[in-house]
């Protein structure tokens, strides 16, 4: 689940206020609608550099648990991904798996605590660990696997006073019909809008990520978001006063996954 510039971020935030004044609420409301729950569990590990030739194995063994579930409808999707931008403290490696309750998550979860030592991430003696569990009701995927893809991921934090309904304001009326055309375009294979379902950390946290297949992908999605403010005058004041952008980092890894 980090450095996309300000000014994509806000870019999009004045696409907001001018779709918000344009169009009435009610068909606002019609145009994206939020979707049941999907839950994400990410597994983030710092593993030491003479050990990540060695995190492939440990994949394999885990996407053997990860694609049973996937078949029997535990789990809408899963996927192991390797940081491409390090950071002193950030993670090198990741494993997710996604599901429409938190028991499907917690029964992948029982079954990967359960694999021999051998079989473990443990056995690569990481520097940190730490996980994360987070819902998106906004979110949409072409099914089937992937390989090799870059996944970009920007987080940003909410300020305590902000509106209940920012996340879905943002969604609705700015990241979802972008997303929407460059999935049907075939410039990326998945995004989501995601919160925190559990917090580890202080309330706030969004995050949009989009998965694409080429690194190419990685441009057009940039150049599709910045487009959408270049002829706005309105370039984010009035989000500014519920994101704290000092918190944002954005994130850009490449992995495997499949999805249902």
């Amino acid at each position: 689940m980090n450095t996309r510039h300000w000014s994509v971020f806000t870019g999009l935030c004045g696409v907001a206020v001018l779709a918000l004044s344009a169009v009435p609420s009610g068909a606002q409301a019609t145009e994206v609608k939020e979707k049941p729950a999907m839950y994400s569990y990410i597994a983030d590990w710092q593993f030491p550099r003479e050990r990540w030739g060695d995190v492939a194995k440990i994949n394999a063994t885990d996407n053997t648990i990860f694609q049973a579930a996937l078949s029997d409808g535990t789990l809408v999707g899963y996927g192991n991904d390797a940081n491409m931008v390090h950071t002193v403290d950030g993670e090198s490696h990741d494993t997710w798996w996604s599901s429409t309750s938190i028991a499907g998550l917690l029964k992948v979860l029982d079954k990967l605590r359960a694999l021999d030592n051998a079989d473990s991430p443990i056995s690569l003696n990481p520097t940190k660990h730490w996980d994360l569990v987070l819902v998106s009701h906004y979110y949409n995927w072409k099914p089937g696997p992937y390989t090799g893809a870059y996944i970009n991921v920007a987080m940003y934090q909410l300020k305590p006073d902000a509106p209940d309904d920012a996340v879905s304001t943002l969604s609705k009326n700015v990241v979802v019909p972008t997303m929407e055309k460059l999935l049907a375009d075939g410039t990326i294979l998945e995004y989501e809008v995601d919160t925190e379902a559990i917090h580890t950390d202080a309330p706030g946290l969004v995050a949009i990520v989009y998965v694409t297949p080429q690194p190419e992908g990685v441009d057009t999605a940039r150049a599709a978001i910045r487009g959408l403010g270049k002829d706005n005058p309105l370039i984010g004041p009035a989000f500014d006063s519920f994101i704290d952008y000092s918190q944002h980092r954005d994130e850009l890894l490449k992995g495997n996954g499949a999805y249902k």
